[in-house]
């Protein structure tokens, strides 16, 4: 329970830390703006097509009797609707990221300089930063297509799939949620995608406690795009204190300093086996000048330029 109370720590510090930045808060609210005008559409077609595209897929039911015509097209038609706004919750994030790159990579980096220490670079040009963001970008959307289509067939056993299944589709979405948001911090330490997926797999209740109050809070309309800029000054910091190389001389852990830019308190130190970058992840050498030779940990650092 502390972890997730941690993630959401971290959330509203991130919150804080552009409220104190406005500069910051709308330089990040350009790419928010454009990916919610793109998916308000999609929606809205969406919320007018998805009786119609129901209908067409259950001819076996147009001599039903009602009420149960009726009851079963409309609980079809909520499922599909459930589930399109799952994967916009889901692929939000991405385009948005994959959109706004430079603005918020360029966030991430002034939350990194204000909290002091160095500033990590991945040293790849923005194409190439591009190319590997919607390249995993799809290898995840591939993941949670498989766990929407299982959630979906799920949601057909009563009571369950009315109470059980919408809960766990939360905690999906808000784990991948953070995945995609912590990415823009752990690219620039050079950590691939297997990497950050074992860093998260190691703290899931930390994940978790970030990511799903971010998946609720996303439901309202435009809400996503004023808490985006918020979610990635947040993810960075938590990815500053799980990279962090603890120093054992201080008895501090990571996490435990206000810092100057705001930082939050007691989010505890790293999981075990997640040091500092050069060593954990095989990805880039102190002081993120140059890659490291190697892998270890069996984390492919796999950047080229």
């Amino acid at each position: 329970m502390s972890d997730l109370a941690g993630g959401f720590r971290y959330l509203l510090a991130g919150q804080r830390w552009v409220l104190g930045h406005g500069r910051w808060l709308g330089f990040g609210l350009l790419p928010g703006l454009v990916s919610l005008v793109l998916y308000a559409g999609a929606l809205i077609g969406l919320g007018f097509g998805a009786d119609d595209f129901v209908a067409w897929v259950t001819p076996f039911a147009d001599d039903w009797s009602s009420p149960w015509l009726a009851v079963f097209r409309g609980f079809l038609t909520a499922l599909v609707f459930g589930l399109g706004l799952f994967l916009a919750v889901i692929t939000f994030t991405a385009v948005t990221l994959l959109i706004g790159q430079p603005f918020y990579e360029s966030l991430s980096e002034e939350v990194d300089r204000g909290e002091g220490g160095e500033v990590p670079e991945s040293g790849l040009s923005l194409w190439r930063e591009l190319w590997i963001s919607a390249r995993d970008s799809l290898r995840l959307l591939g993941r949670v297509l498989l766990y929407g289509v299982l959630l979906f067939a799920l949601g057909f056993i009563p009571v369950i799939g009315q109470t059980v299944v919408p809960a766990i589709g939360f905690c999906v979405s808000g784990y991948f949620l953070t995945q995609e948001l912590t990415s823009v911090a752990l690219m620039r330490r050079r950590v691939e995608l297997p990497g950050q997926l074992a860093l998260l797999r190691s703290r899931r209740m930390l994940a978790l406690g970030f990511g799903v109050p971010l998946v609720l809070a996303f439901i309202v309309p435009l809400v996503a795009v004023f808490l985006m800029p918020g979610a990635v000054a947040g993810a960075t910091l938590m990815v500053r204190d799980l990279t962090a190389d603890p120093e054992p001389d201080s008895g501090a852990t990571p996490g435990t300093d206000a810092g100057e830019g705001g930082r939050a308190q007691g989010f505890g130190p790293p999981p075990e086996g997640y040091g500092p970058p050069a060593t954990a992840y095989g990805a880039q050498a102190a002081g993120y000048g140059r890659p490291a030779g190697g892998t270890t940990g069996g984390v492919d650092s796999g950047f080229k330029g």
